[in-house]
């Protein structure tokens, strides 16, 4: 099925700081997160058990335990089992990801791309989320960014175990969509051109957005609109950089990075418009894209996000931001229509 088709609506929701991202977040400040994304009108909610070591499922299935489950859709991820033995957290191998969930479940997390592992994912998945079923199954991070060399090695177990699986699960009806769920390009232009798998779309994290998307809209972002799939875009804000944050790709952001978001902020400011308007409605304008989930942890985050997608953004704009080269010449922008 098409992501365009099943997903419920342009903005979705991204959980990663439910499970205790950067900062140990109350559980009254993200259930009412949950609840502000409810009430906002957002129904589509994307998971992972590597978030917080599956404390952002167990959250996100806590706050929607007394919705009507055919009202929502979901999407978590697998190639990574949360087990119940605890480890040293500072201790984990996390890629470039090291810091990022040290506030987390202490539980052992394994990476295992296999079959039977994909499976028992699911499973595990469903029991947190207290639902009996899931829509859609990213394949998570098989790629540079946590793998380094290794990564091609990862991609080959997920080939023969994960993508079979979901393939499987897919068509048996248990699962209405599966694809990859990274933060860099090429496993994804891998995956595309194999003969056997058969992905419905992707999660894409960080490289589609006003900050950094030369390289997917050249190498994926045809591809994946010829074929009618569809792209979510995660990390429209980059770590939080284009909106004012200090990082970028979860590490702080480079002088040439600062440098781009003022020369945006500038264009923004003159126009009246706020930054989350001109990333998420940038994102959105490609057609290939079937919704962006932005990250929040705070309830009026929520409200922002949702009212950043129904600004009116002049044509002006958009065209001062393509003359003054802060985007690439091909990228389809909200005034091409």
């Amino acid at each position: 099925m098409s992501l365009h088709d099943l997903l419920p609506g342009k903005l979705g929701f991204g959980t990663a700081p439910l499970g205790n991202m950067f900062r140990d977040i109350p559980e009254a400040e993200a259930r009412a997160t949950v609840d502000a994304a409810w009430h906002d009108g957002i129904r589509y909610f994307d998971n992972a058990p590597f978030y917080g070591a599956g404390l952002a499922e167990i959250r996100m299935g806590e706050a929607l335990a007394d919705k009507p489950r055919d009202a929502y859709v979901i999407s978590t991820k697998v190639g990574r089992l949360i087990l119940d033995d605890v480890e040293d957290v500072s201790a984990r191998d996390l890629g470039e990801k090291g810091e990022v969930f040290k506030y987390g479940r202490p539980n052992r997390i394994v990476n295992d791309y296999s079959y039977d592992a994909t499976l028992r994912s699911i499973d595990d998945s469903l029991t947190r989320l207290k639902t009996d079923r899931i829509e859609i199954a990213w394949v998570h991070d098989v790629a540079q960014d946590f793998y380094g060399d290794e990564w091609l090695s990862m991609f080959e177990q997920a080939r023969t175990g994960a993508f079979r699986a979901l393939d499987r699960l897919r068509d048996e009806g248990t699962l209405k969509a599966w694809g990859l769920g990274v933060n860099r390009v090429e496993p994804i232009e891998l995956l595309l051109d194999l003969e056997g798998p058969r992905p419905d779309g992707f999660l894409l994290a960080g490289r589609y957005t006003l900050l950094d998307h030369g390289r997917a809209l050249q190498r994926v972002m045809p591809k994946v609109a010829e074929r009618s799939l569809g792209i979510v875009v995660g990390g429209p804000y980059s770590s939080g950089a284009l909106v004012g944050g200090p990082n970028f790709e979860y590490a702080p952001a480079t002088p040439q990075i600062l440098d781009k978001v003022a020369r945006i902020k500038a264009l923004a400011d003159r126009y009246g418009i706020s930054m989350k308007a001109a990333g998420l409605q940038f994102a959105l304008a490609n057609p290939a894209v079937a919704a962006v989930i932005p990250g929040a942890s705070r309830p009026d985050r929520i409200a922002e996000d949702s009212a950043a997608l129904k600004e009116v953004v002049p044509a002006g704009f958009w065209h001062d931001l393509r003359s003054a080269g802060l985007v690439h010449p091909d990228a389809p922008l909200p005034s091409d229509g």
